[in-house]
């Protein structure tokens, strides 16, 4: 386990900067409420078999007791590096860009299910949709009653939208929920 280098710290914050924006500081800056120390850490962001993890710094000082090849995880998976070095999000961190999501969209109940399975999101199926989101921007994809089931990338801006026919794609699909029990060896 080690910290992430200048290229590695650049591209997951790339990434993490497309869905929530500026709201990446409160991440960056968010204080650990966990640990023995009496100030509290901070949250960091750490390397361990290509994977990048979220954790305190007080449990990252803790986790170096333990040898490379025994540590399993430590702090919350947030993504990964592929063999060619690109950096993917994972489901894992749904819950981290919930919290700080600049873009949001709705699915009404009967389009849920289809999301939770790896479909794209049609415009049959979006509820509401936050103002000024552009094609490409980051969206975290909730239920009706704000639950967040996952997210993905904006096909269509928010004005296209309301224009588009009912069968036209409005957020492609990255992660979701559903990957927990459809890729569950890979998790």
């Amino acid at each position: 386990m080690r910290p992430l280098d200048e290229k590695e710290t650049a591209a997951v914050f790339e990434k993490l900067f497309k869905f929530t924006g500026p709201n990446l500081k409160h991440i960056v800056e968010r204080l650990a409420v966990e640990g023995p120390d009496d100030p509290p850490g901070r949250y960091c962001f750490r390397l361990h078999r290509n994977r990048v993890y979220y954790a305190s710094e007080s449990l990252v000082r803790r986790a170096t007791n333990v040898s490379r090849g025994r540590l399993a995880s430590v702090g919350t998976c947030i993504g990964k590096f592929t063999h060619h070095g690109a950096f993917r999000l994972t489901v894992h961190a749904l819950d981290l860009l919930a919290a700080h999501s600049r873009h949001k969209v709705w699915l009404k109940p009967t389009a849920k299910m289809s999301f939770l399975y790896g479909n794209s999101v049609l415009k049959s199926g979006l509820g509401r949709i936050t103002d000024n989101v552009k094609s490409g921007d980051g969206v975290v994809v909730f239920s009706m009653s704000d639950v967040p089931l996952g997210f993905g990338v904006a096909a269509r801006s928010t004005q296209d939208c309301r224009k588009a026919h009912a069968d036209a794609i409005v957020v492609n699909h990255q992660a979701d929920a559903g990957e927990y029990l459809r890729n569950e060896a890979d998790l």
